[in-house]
């Protein structure tokens, strides 16, 4: 995976909120909602959230930044800082420069030679241990972490509150049943650890689950961070007279009431119906109403209107 700086557009003195803004204008213009098929763009859309997922979280940012770990996270190797030959100040051979491995004895077989370069790999990989468990053995038989695997999940708004599991499907055909955590964000990414690839050695730790969190567009409702907004349809006797009405909701219909003579345009608030927040609490729904006539023409209306006009005139 390429630096997430560049993956991001931003420099390494971006601050959170530059950050933030950038991976949000990336997921708007690679969301798989706006792009079908499109794998490519897929493509960009995971690679934003896998680089967002480093830069916004300070302690990872911070291992990147001094180069502990890679582009995807995981830990690089540690081995010889400054970019320094390891082997140049130890002794000079034949060859006019690094190190002479040349013994009495057999050739890496108990002379001299084996003993410095056994000091060397204790040393480097060690911490100067002995025995079968130091050295070279040590690094060598680490345990390595399995791959993780990641997918796209597209889940519904009432998905997102009611508390009810969501399963998502990877590539390797593996599926997970997973709870969404409250407060729960269009291209947020959420690590399921454990639950990825095995480790390709025995005693190593399996991979992690990366889980890319993709609202689906639904018919009635726009988000607005935890806010919903919506356009309801309200008779022009109801906004006349007053009156109340039915609206639908994530968690069912309510009723409320306008008050008499609402011109359209006019917002109602719906405490509480919106999504949910990391604090358990909800936003909540904007109900921007517009008056509407009769789906066919009512002639005590019409004659009511050309009574109007006529008095006006």
């Amino acid at each position: 995976m390429r630096d997430p700086y560049t993956v991001l557009g931003v420099a390494k003195s971006a601050s959170d909120a530059e950050i933030k803004s950038a991976f949000r204008k990336l997921a708007k213009k690679y969301h798989p909602d706006a792009n079908g098929d499109d794998a490519s763009a897929s493509t960009r859309f995971n690679e934003a959230n896998q680089a967002y997922e480093i830069l916004s979280d300070k302690d990872k940012r911070g291992q990147f930044d001094r180069g502990e770990i890679d582009a995807e996270g995981k830990p690089r190797f540690q081995g010889f800082s400054g970019g320094e030959n390891p082997f140049a100040s130890a002794g000079r051979g034949s060859t006019g420069g690094g190190f002479d491995f040349r013994s009495t004895g057999n050739r890496f077989g108990g002379g001299a030679g084996e003993g410095l370069f056994s000091d060397f790999f204790d040393q480097a990989f060690g911490g100067g241990r002995r025995g079968a468990d130091s050295g070279f053995n040590a690094a060598r038989n680490t345990p390595s972490k399995g791959e993780d695997i990641r997918a796209t999940l597209k889940v519904r708004l009432e998905d997102v509150v009611s508390g009810e599991k969501v399963e998502a499907v990877f590539p390797n055909g593996k599926r997970l049943a997973i709870r969404l955590p409250a407060g729960v964000e269009d291209g947020q990414v959420i690590r399921l650890r454990g639950q990825g690839q095995p480790a390709v050695f025995a005693g190593g730790p399996a991979g992690d689950a990366l889980v890319t969190i993709a609202f689906a567009e639904h018919p009635r409702f726009k988000v607005v961070g935890h806010d919903l907004e919506l356009n309801q349809s309200v008779h022009l006797s109801d906004a006349v007279l007053g009156g109340r009405i039915m609206i639908e909701t994530l968690d069912g219909r309510v009723s409320t009431r306008i008050q008499p003579w609402t011109n359209s345009g006019r917002t109602l608030r719906l405490k509480g119906k919106g999504l949910t927040r990391k604090d358990n609490t909800r936003g909540d729904i904007l109900v921007t109403l517009q008056i509407s006539l009769p789906a066919e023409p009512d002639a005590e209306l019409i004659a009511l209107m050309e009574k109007r006009q006529a008095t006006v005139e």
